[in-house]
């Protein structure tokens, strides 16, 4: 059985720009690796236009940011993990996560389709963008 990718943006604050929390198979992996207070990457910079998402699974292992706790990642580093497309199957494995936070996330087997649409729906969806 494969895991279930959901890929949701928070809107812009008072302290940062509109930023990815990735759920997976209904728990928020950011979260739970980092705290209530850590945030993940900008929607600007995992979402952008004109280029490829890092988060676009190839053949190549490629390791992405995923997100920091509250005190920023240059502090106690970064939630980071390794993107990698094995024909039908994305994989997720090989977890960083920052220093002192014990909950590392288990690898994740993701169906290819649904990773790619989900992928496809976040980049599409730009509500995220403040137009001034």
């Amino acid at each position: 059985m494969f895991d279930r990718l959901e890929i949701r943006v928070l809107p812009p604050g008072p302290r940062f720009a509109a930023q990815l929390r990735f759920w997976v198979n209904g728990e928020d992996v950011v979260e739970g690796a980092v705290d209530a207070g850590g945030r993940g990457p900008f929607a600007a910079d995992a979402l952008p236009t004109g280029r490829p998402s890092p988060l676009q699974a190839t053949s190549e292992a490629r390791r992405v940011e995923l997100g920091e706790p509250e005190c920023t990642g240059g502090c106690c580093g970064f939630l980071s993990v390794v993107v990698q497309r094995f024909g039908d199957i994305v994989q997720w494995s090989d977890w960083e996560v920052p220093y002192a936070l014990a909950a590392t996330p288990p690898e994740f087997h993701f169906d290819a389709r649904q990773y790619d649409t989900e992928l496809a729906r976040a980049e599409a969806d730009r509500c995220w963008q403040v137009h001034t």
